[in-house]
């Protein structure tokens, strides 16, 4: 995707496997937006770019023209879109949920790792 002069730029801190992160994506797919998907999991130099410019550690962080939406969900951050005239209001469906994370179950899942249950 490019973006036009009219278009918002978005750089989107996010982790790899992350359902809060999967959210951001999915708005963003929703509204056919043009953003940077940085990776805060794998690149310490995203990770500590998102803390200075957030001023905290929390993801997913989301910066559309320069301001910054920190700790957000997919939910927030389609509300400030549209709010913001970024984005026109649509019926399109996403496929993962907006407004939560993963379970540990999940987490595991899609990193290929076996989860541990430590009751007995």
């Amino acid at each position: 995707m490019s973006t036009s002069p009219s278009s918002p730029k978005i750089i989107a801190y996010l982790k790899p496997h992350c359902g809060w992160s999967g959210g951001v994506r999915a708005v963003m797919a929703k509204y056919n937006l043009a953003f940077e998907d940085r990776d805060i999991w794998n690149d310490m130099n995203q990770r500590v770019e998102m803390i200075q410019k957030s001023g905290q550690e929390l993801s997913p962080c989301v910066e559309v023209n320069g301001h910054m939406l920190a700790d957000v969900s997919g939910d927030e951050v389609e509300a400030w879109l549209l709010k913001n005239g970024m984005a026109k209001p649509s019926q399109a469906k996403v496929g993962v949920p907006t407004d939560r994370g993963c379970s540990d179950e999940e987490h595991a899942a899609q990193r290929g790792e076996i989860p541990v249950n430590f009751r007995g």
